[in-house]
């Protein structure tokens, strides 16, 4: 059996990434998807081992302290990050696992897994991130401004990645980033179990 891929994706706010995702786990449920552990206490509406493993920051720094983790950031005092060991079990087992991380996390996991294959996902232009960052209504233009720059400054680290799927029809950049994946379970190096075994039986 062979070990599974991993699989990064990153993306800034206004991509679409989430629900991209949403709709690659409902047509690929064989991959594994990795569950961040974050120290911030839970907000309305979200669920223990949804997306999230709430921990206290005491927990979260004996991860730190163990390196049981792939990547960790600190944003507003608050620390989030990948454990290692669910996402190697996978692996471990054949299953494709992917990571929902940001740029900075991205660049952490690439260090200790190089063989991962990094997808970035991007909105088709400027105007429409504009459009989709600003389209509740609800901001003022001074915290859209900085969400655009800090969704700009991460689109400017976009060729890290392997890959770029533009999230311009929503159906068809599932489709590519599932074929992405695809692809990479047909790569020589992830067959070699069913060379030797049609070379053993000749």
């Amino acid at each position: 059996m062979s070990k599974g891929r991993l699989y990064i994706v990153s993306g800034p706010s206004g991509s679409g990434k989430d629900t991209i995702l949403k709709e690659v786990f409902q047509k690929c449920p064989e991959i594994f998807f990795s569950i961040s552990s974050i120290s911030r206490p839970m907000r309305p509406g979200e669920v223990e081992g949804e997306k999230y493993h709430f921990i206290s920051k005491d927990e979260f720094l004996k991860l730190i302290d163990d390196d049981m983790l792939l990547e960790y950031n600190q944003f507003c005092g608050n620390y989030y990050g990948s454990p290692k060991q669910p996402v190697l079990d996978a692996l471990n087992c054949g299953r494709d696992a992917l990571l929902e991380v940001d740029v900075n996390g991205a660049a952490q996991v690439r260090k200790v897994m190089p063989e991962a294959v990094s997808i970035f996902i991007m909105p088709p232009s400027y105007a429409e991130l504009h459009r989709r960052l600003s389209g509740r209504g609800t901001e003022t233009e001074e915290v859209i401004g900085a969400r655009m720059k800090t969704a700009l400054q991460e689109i400017g680290r976009a060729c890290e990645y392997d890959y770029i799927v533009v999230n311009d029809v929503l159906s068809e950049a599932v489709d590519d980033l599932i074929g992405i994946i695809r692809s990479q379970r047909f790569k020589t190096e992830r067959q070699i179990n069913i060379i030797n075994e049609v070379l053993k039986n000749a």
